[in-house]
């Protein structure tokens, strides 16, 4: 399998095209590049001179994108960087991205390519054996099998709970920290049996180990406080579009595109949009405003945006997939 090869097929494709609009001449900002099909499609959409500046915490991703859509780099639409999208802001200072120019839109999709799912040795999947590892940038000092083998059993339960929403925390933690006592748990297949052992699993529904591998995977990269801290500086990036010196287009706003894989993603992305959507923040017995918030943001999403029947029949990875968008307000 040559290295630009990818098995990844990008969820809500039409769905994201519809809400971030892209335009011939736009400035698109891909901040979970995985198998590169989205940027692909942005960069067909906004020809001949669009650009998208493509992230990914996943060095391998970049390699692979990077020789799929070897010719948009070359002509320079394409602009890659290694690094976390938690540091959008920083990124974007740092490759000069639509300096003088303004964003016209960012997209984050916050699912797992399947490159990485199934690929055994990055461990993010217990499908097939592999190590503890589950880390995205595998230059993170903590892997899983440092968690699994080094947390308290309280530490365990609550990321189980906590990430996971997991039922059986305290039962699995407990059981974890009894079994690595006589030796430690290095691999996938060896700490998924553990949990499942004594669950009826039917064909077809949920492995019992679901839960508890999501939870570990988003305690390791850290996951929901790293979107908690991009989605104000995808708003100061997208605010950049007006503020910048004849850079933008009259009448246009940056729009900002979310796709979440689970509930606890989903919430933060809701609350954000709602609340900047919002001129007051006061509590309602406040008879009059003292925080002088203003709304940012205007929402295009009132409900999130799913896929349909024939998507989920054709990618079933993308039934859990939910969309939200939104656009700067005027102000």
């Amino acid at each position: 399998m040559t290295m630009e090869h990818t098995q990844h097929v990008s969820v809500m494709l039409d769905e994201v095209l519809e809400y971030l609009q892209p335009i011939p001449g736009g400035l698109y900002i891909d901040g979970t590049l995985g198998g590169g099909g989205h940027t692909a499609a942005i960069l067909e959409r906004s020809a001949p001179d669009g650009k998208v500046l493509g992230i990914d915490t996943d060095s391998q991703a970049l390699a692979r994108v990077g020789e799929r859509l070897a010719e948009f780099v070359a002509n320079g639409r394409l602009v890659l960087a290694h690094g976390n999208f938690s540091d959008l802001a920083e990124i974007v200072e740092q490759t000069g991205f639509g300096s003088g120019h303004g964003v016209q839109g960012v997209l984050l999709d916050l699912g797992f390519s399947s490159d990485q799912m199934d690929n055994p040795e990055r461990g993010f999947a217990f499908s097939a054996d592999g190590p503890l590892d589950m880390r995205l940038d595998q230059a993170l000092p903590l892997t899983a099998e440092d968690l699994v083998n080094g947390a308290s059993e309280q530490e365990l339960a609550d990321i189980f709970w906590r990430y996971g929403e997991e039922s059986r925390s305290r039962q699995i933690a407990r059981r974890i920290v009894r079994e690595r006592e006589k030796a430690p748990i290095t691999r996938t297949a060896q700490l998924a049996a553990l949990i499942a052992a004594g669950v009826p699993h039917k064909p077809g529904s949920i492995h019992p180990a679901t839960r508890a591998f999501q939870a570990l995977r988003i305690a390791v990269n850290r996951e929901l406080e790293r979107l908690e801290t991009v989605l104000p500086q995808i708003v100061d990036v997208l605010e950049g579009e007006k503020k910048s010196d004849g850079g933008g287009r009259e009448g246009e706003k940056g729009r900002m595109v979310i796709i979440a894989f689970h509930s606890l993603e989903d919430r933060i992305v809701k609350e954000f949009i709602r609340r900047e959507a919002k001129d007051c923040l006061c509590p309602p017995r406040l008879p009059v405003c003292v925080c002088g918030h203003k709304a940012r943001l205007r929402n295009l999403t009132n409900k999130p945006v799913t896929p349909g029947e024939q998507e989920i029949a054709n990618n079933p990875r993308a039934r859990s997939a939910k969309l939200r968008a939104a656009e700067i307000a005027n102000n």
